[in-house]
């Protein structure tokens, strides 16, 4: 890989990093909800392709390297989908009995 390669993708990932960082920094707080739902989809399906790179068996280093992938989207995954549903009970409007305290069944 040459200098110039690096150097230009070093700049693409600034670059994306600040159009990032711009583009959610202005999102209003009521989107954000559908936004994280739309990340945790798009998480999932960083999730199946580590699940491919890590049955493609083609050495050790790769089948290591997807299980962590693996790992680490599945975290991404699940934690995602718990602040999501954390954010929509927020929502919720709460009964008279969840006032109170007691089970609103």
């Amino acid at each position: 890989m040459s200098i110039e390669h690096l150097i230009f993708g070093f700049y693409i990932f600034v670059l994306a990093t600040f159009v990032g960082y711009q583009v959610i920094s202005r999102v209003p707080p009521l989107l954000h909800t559908p936004l994280m739902s739309g990340t945790n989809a798009i998480s999932g399906i960083s999730l199946v392709g580590s699940i491919v790179a890590a049955g493609a068996q083609h050495n050790r280093v790769s089948t290591t390297l997807g299980f962590i992938a693996v790992v680490c989207a599945s975290i991404n995954v699940v934690g995602g989908f718990m602040i999501t549903d954390r954010m929509l009970r927020m929502f919720k409007k709460k009964g008279p009995a969840a006032a109170r305290g007691g089970d609103d069944k």
